[in-house]
């Protein structure tokens, strides 16, 4: 059996393929740990988002009435007209 030699370029013009390959894959690097880092602050701001969605919801969920209580909800904050139980809101015929 041989034994292994690696190969030491004798001169720089057989270095250049692999200073290019080397700085290709710099290159290469450099855009991947940008990329991670932008799916990082995208992930930070959907974390975010997410947060405000649920207190938004535990929100509305607080103003919701009790199982017992007939009135009418309001999850919107609008306000809304009392009901008059006389006012059936058909026309006159007078």
């Amino acid at each position: 059996m041989s034994e292994y030699t690696p190969h030491v370029p004798s001169d720089s013009s057989e270095s250049d393929p692999v200073a290019t390959s080397i700085q290709r894959l710099s290159k290469k690097i450099q855009l991947i740990a940008d990329a991670v880092k932008a799916l990082h602050q995208d992930r930070n701001q959907l974390e975010t988002k997410i947060e405000d969605a649920q207190k938004r919801i535990q929100h509305i969920l607080s103003r919701l009435p009790e199982q017992s209580d007939g009135r009418q909800l309001n999850l919107l904050g609008e306000p809304v007209a009392p009901t008059n139980p006389e006012d059936d809101n058909e026309p006159t015929t007078h």
